[in-house]
């Protein structure tokens, strides 16, 4: 199945003394990217929770966020607010903000949000046999949530990418269908410029199939429509068996976008070139979705 790279998850877990409650977000990356934000009395256990999302997530930027919370009845250390930090941060805005001649001042939720304003006056104690377990539940049913939602997001990936295939397929069809016309064309065009070069004077065949072949080489398409075809069929059959298949998907549309640039730049024939216009907007367009997908 093909999972787009855009998703998000939610999950909670009851421990012995906390409360667990994991977000996950991803978006589109090139790579694997993974942002953990973790709790100080958690931060022992980052690299057991990075082996969780890199064994659910393919690719993309994943946030992690982990909040910690006592169980009902249950207390934590209590907030404490660095006043003098505090102060500090006012009072250097403020001068920016008269220096910059802006009339507005540090607010609360600002001074609240920068680091060591508030802290925990002590962190819990609290042993990875305690956190573990609910920071694992937790960590599977967001990220199964997730995974659900790219799922479903790359089943309508596919059927768009399945449609643009079908379509580029056909400019294909045109191009190879008209493909030999266009070599016969091209050599009645020759035989008549040299005719008239020549006047009455009688033709050379032999000469003129030389030039007539040598033409029909620099112009000649076959290759490049072989190697769209099993571009088009390797694509199919991604999009058949799924999996994470983002980048090669890419690989193939850059490869097939060359292919059909090159027979644009040989075409002489209107219809070609016609076709030729419609599969570069077609492989755009595959681009676009296909940078999606994991």
């Amino acid at each position: 199945m093909i999972r787009s790279m855009t998703g998000y998850g939610r999950a909670e877990a009851v421990g012995v003394r906390v409360v667990l409650t994991v977000e996950c977000k991803s978006v589109n990356h090139r790579h694997l990217d993974i942002a953990l934000k973790l709790p100080r009395a958690l931060t022992s256990l980052e690299t057991d929770a990075r082996r969780v999302v890199q064994s659910a997530v393919g690719r993309g930027r994943v946030d992690v966020s982990v909040s910690l919370l006592p169980v009902e009845g249950g207390t934590l250390a209590p907030l404490s607010v660095n006043v003098s930090q505090a102060r500090e941060y006012a009072d250097v805005a403020r001068q920016l903000a008269d220096k910059l001649g802006l009339d507005d001042g540090p607010t609360l939720a600002w001074l609240f949000e920068q680091p060591g304003v508030i802290s925990r006056e002590a962190e819990p104690t609290l042993s990875a046999e305690d956190t573990w377990p609910p920071l694992e539940q937790a960590l599977k049913g967001a990220l199964g949530e997730l995974q659900a939602r790219r799922e479903a997001e790359g089943q309508a990936l596919t059927k768009e990418l399945t449609v643009l295939h079908e379509a580029l397929c056909a400019h294909v069809e045109v191009i190879a269908t008209r493909a030999p016309a266009g070599a016969e064309r091209r050599a009645a065009r020759l035989r008549e410029r040299i005719q008239s070069l020549l006047g009455e004077v009688p033709l050379d065949e032999t000469r003129v199939a030389t030039e007539v072949a040598m033409w029909a080489e620099k112009s000649d398409v076959t290759e490049e429509l072989a190697r769209l075809r099993a571009h088009l069929g390797e694509f199919a059959v991604l999009l058949r068996d799924g999996g994470t298949v983002g980048r090669t998907l890419d690989f193939l549309i850059q490869e097939m976008n060359r292919e059909v640039n090159t027979v644009g730049a040989k075409a002489d024939d209107l219809e070609i070139s016609q076709a030729v216009i419609a599969a570069k907007g077609t492989l755009e367009k595959l681009r676009e979705q296909a940078q999606n997908i994991e």
